[in-house]
């Protein structure tokens, strides 16, 4: 499991990074780190970025580039 920080609006060029976690984090622990950051940073509507849970093999969405 990885935790991915991306769009919290869903945009085309979400510029996706990888949270840095160790590996031996089971999906249940990192549901709750992702809860954790969402919860305290999300404290508006209007925050720009969440945190999610994905599968080892996700590939990261790209920022735009011009």
């Amino acid at each position: 499991m990885k935790i991915v920080e991306t769009d919290n609006f869903g945009g085309d060029y979400p510029d996706e990074k990888f949270l840095p976690i160790p590996d031996l984090l089971t999906r249940k622990d990192c549901e709750e780190i992702c809860e954790i950051i969402n919860n305290t940073l999300n404290l508006h509507a209007t925050y720009p970025r969440y945190w999610k849970v994905v599968d080892d093999n996700y590939k990261l969405q790209p920022g735009f580039t011009p």
